[in-house]
């Protein structure tokens, strides 16, 4: 499958602080800091190798709630452009 071309790739980091600030609202263990802590111990006896510990690791989180976070982009997403048109 191909990704989609962005149509700005500049607000790719932004993007991703937003779905972080959304996963802490709703209390989703997500982020670099959960994932080692939670894989701490298994890298140190080796049965899980540092190198592969990625920190946008999503895979322990439910269908249900990653969408809800996408759900929490969108309507942010269109809250605000929607308070752009009309403050204009």
């Amino acid at each position: 499958m191909a990704k989609a071309k962005k149509v700005v790739p500049e607000s790719k980091q932004a993007l991703d602080a937003l779905k972080y600030e959304i996963a802490a609202e709703l209390g989703l263990p997500v982020g670099k800091a959960v994932a080692n802590a939670n894989v701490e111990f298994a890298t140190e006896l080796g049965s899980i190798p540092l190198q592969s510990i990625k920190e946008d690791y999503w895979g322990h989180i439910a269908s249900r709630d990653a969408g809800a976070v996408g759900g929490a982009i969108t309507s942010r997403l269109i809250r605000k452009a929607e308070e752009m048109m009309f403050n204009l």
